[in-house]
């Protein structure tokens, strides 16, 4: 495996070795030494399975109670998966990484507690595997808009399919200070 650092302190782009030969391909999703050894200590206690059609965007979410770290993989079709720092005091505070998740480059996104998570997806139809480091806690869950001006995120869908939830998620500016984390989380 080969762990790619992003402009987000944490997040990181993880690129398996792919063995193929005539029968398919075997690679190795996750190996707690390894993924340890490049800085993601994380402990996984939940695994969810999302299916979503062409224009499909979800998020931005993340939990103040419970905070999740994420392992996103996208097993059919292709995502354009985002992950937003909301630490206070962060150097880079407000600001997004976004990165192409295909079952052809077969790319994972490692998005540590203390970010929130959304993707698009941008394939006919797209299925996405995801380990959680903590589990779902609806009390605790919060969104952050998904096209916030202040974040800026470039997203490569026109008019998205929301939630309802998705569509009324507070902007940046307008959520609490206890509904974000500090640098440390």
């Amino acid at each position: 495996m080969k762990f790619h650092t992003t402009p987000l302190a944490g997040v990181q782009v993880i690129e398996p070795t792919v063995f193929g030969d005539a029968r398919g391909f075997f690679m190795e999703v996750h190996h707690q030494g390894r993924f340890a050894e490049a800085g993601i200590d994380a402990r996984f206690v939940q695994d969810n399975h999302s299916g979503s059609v062409r224009n499909t965007l979800r998020g931005l979410h993340y939990q103040i109670e419970h905070p999740q770290g994420k392992l996103v993989r996208c097993i059919v079709g292709e995502i354009f998966d985002v992950a937003v720092d909301l630490r206070r005091g962060s150097p880079t505070f407000g600001q997004w990484h976004a990165t192409t998740l295909s079952a052809e480059n077969r790319l994972q996104l490692w998005v540590p507690p203390g970010f929130a998570h959304g993707f698009a997806v941008t394939s006919d139809r797209a299925e996405v595997i995801y380990k959680c480091t903590d589990v779902y806690f609806p009390a605790g869950e919060r969104s952050l808009r998904w096209n916030d001006p202040r974040v800026g995120i470039a997203w490569p869908v026109g008019d998205p399919v929301l939630s309802p939830k998705d569509a009324e998620a507070p902007l940046l500016d307008a959520i609490p200070d206890s509904d974000l984390f500090s640098l440390e989380a």
